[in-house]
């Protein structure tokens, strides 16, 4: 009787050494990986986003071999390839024989509905497993906030911080304070010079001729003998190594702060390393507690607590608000946008400085800050009207980390406030008061900051007056921008009005600024 063999799928995002599938060598289980064109075909990725993919894919795939396993990798270009995963497993399963078939839990719907309309297609007995990499269930905080109308995100890194005992003094904080935002938010001082990137040298040459050979539409530009990203695991702990060792001890303070003068700053960049899962985020944590009990002399306590806060609480978090909310989630647009998205944010060439630096670095490095995403391109394409569509899309193709279940939430939560207020309690727009403020950008800017009307007005300030005129109904009882609205309502109308006119000018004009 011959030994029954079984089939599992690893997905481009779920590549975890440390997963108890590979604990041990089973020679009748045979692992797959494929590159998919239903992957690099939804939404227009920037190139260096499938290459990073790609390369991780292949690298992990090697790693698997090595230790033993039998595996199966699908490329791009081969002429067996279907170009999705349930007719390329179908296929498989077919023409080997396989008598079972599992798969880890995808981390985004759209992949996990297929996963289950596949199983349902398969004749044969299927599974679904953990990936075993968050802190959190799937469902954990739909059950936490049961009955509750907000989910307020402190809540929920509190009851994770206290769960997982992360700086934690029994019961209570370690120094007694749980959160110290307040503390982060500094504007880089005249003349610093921020910390050099570390970056890598991966030659991805013969990844990006297929992926053009393919014709698969991206956008963004590479340096295919020296690409950037780490795309495997030593690559990502040596990353996370020089973060904690030469970032931490000012990355809280200045983890707000944007120049033209750098574009790592003093951030991590482990984002696209943890969400392919080739570093998980308790060892991410552990290792900035460990790098600040070693050396408390050099890293501030709000340093290391900024920095945890986001991945145990923002991560954790966002991740728990879209098994939550989808799929209508994806779908929400609770100003009812419907303005196209500015032609230049595919190509950076306007006269804005703060967008054109914004979206300049995000097209040569796949990578903005979260404070240049939200509060500089996800500000302006609220100011605009832009439908969360647009905004979605641009979001989920231009940035490395993007992927689904973390793009959504971010995107039409706290940049678009497109669900009414579940992630955020009031829309996250600005004039340039706040680009200036952590800053640098404005100083050599086409436009005035300061004006707000007239020749070269900053288009900022009168969008911003506009956004809150124009949804008076929908804001105007929230009590977190009541003086806002108090300011807008003691204007004097002949002021109100200019304002108004000047916006509509721009948003009229809007590809030309």
């Amino acid at each position: 009787m011959s030994q029954k063999k079984t089939l599992r799928l690893i997905l481009g995002d779920q590549l975890n050494s440390g997963h108890s599938w590979f604990r041990q060598v089973d020679p009748h289980v045979t692992y797959v990986l494929m590159e998919v064109r239903s992957e690099t075909d939804y939404a227009a990725h920037h190139i260096q986003k499938v290459v990073g993919f790609f390369a991780a894919m292949r690298q992990f795939a090697q790693q698997l071999r090595e230790a033993g396993h039998s595996v199966l990798y699908i490329k791009l270009n081969e002429p067996t390839n279907l170009q999705c995963f349930a007719k390329n497993m179908l296929k498989l399963v077919a023409d080997h024989s396989y008598s079972r078939f599992e798969y880890l839990l995808p981390d985004e719907y759209r992949v996990d509905e297929k996963m289950k309309e596949l199983c349902g297609q398969l004749t044969i007995p299927t599974a679904a497993c953990d990936t075993e990499h968050f802190y959190s269930e799937r469902d954990e905080l739909s059950k936490f906030f049961a009955g509750k109308k907000t989910f307020v995100m402190e809540s929920f890194y509190r009851h994770m911080r206290k769960k997982h005992g992360v700086l934690m003094d029994g019961d209570k904080p370690l120094t007694g304070q749980w959160n110290y935002d307040g503390d982060n938010r500094k504007k880089l001082p005249a003349g610093h010079i921020p910390v050099a990137p570390l970056v890598f040298g991966n030659d991805v040459t013969e990844i990006v001729a297929e992926i053009q050979a393919a014709g698969v539409k991206t956008i963004g530009t590479i340096e295919a003998a020296n690409f950037l990203w780490p795309v495997n695991r030593a690559q990502s702990l040596e990353m996370l190594r020089f973060f904690v060792r030469t970032c931490l001890p000012l990355f809280g303070t200045y983890q707000d702060a944007m120049t033209t003068g750098g574009w790592s700053l003093y951030h991590s960049r482990i984002s696209f390393s943890m969400n392919v899962k080739m570093i998980s985020p308790k060892e991410v944590v552990d290792a900035a507690i460990n790098e600040w009990q070693q050396r408390p002399e050099a890293i501030a306590f709000n340093q290391l607590e900024g920095f945890v806060r986001q991945i145990i609480g923002w991560r954790e978090y966002m991740r728990g608000i879209y098994w939550h909310a989808m799929p209508g989630f994806a779908n929400s647009n609770y100003f009812e946008h419907t303005a196209m998205l500015p032609e230049w944010y595919w190509t950076g060439k306007t006269k804005m400085n703060c967008l054109k630096q914004s979206i300049g670095q995000s097209l040569t490095h796949a990578y903005a800050h979260h404070i240049q995403r939200l509060m500089v391109t996800g500000n302006f394409a609220l100011l605009a009207g832009v439908h969360p569509d647009e905004v979605d899309a641009w979001y989920l193709g231009i940035y490395i980390d993007a992927l689904d279940w973390v793009e959504v939430t971010n995107t039409r939560g706290m940049s678009q406030f497109a669900d009414g207020g579940l992630v955020g309690t009031k829309p996250y727009v600005s004039s340039a008061t706040y680009i200036d403020k952590m800053s640098n950008y404005c100083g050599s800017c086409y436009y005035n900051k300061a004006k707000k009307t007239g020749d070269k007005a900053c288009p900022f300030n009168s969008l911003y007056w506009n956004f809150f005129d124009r949804h008076e109904k929908k804001l105007g009882s929230n009590i977190r921008v009541q003086m806002v609205y108090n300011t807008w309502r003691k204007m004097q109308p002949d002021h109100k009005a200019e304002l108004l006119e000047q916006a509509q000018h721009y948003l009229k004009h809007i590809n030309e600024l």
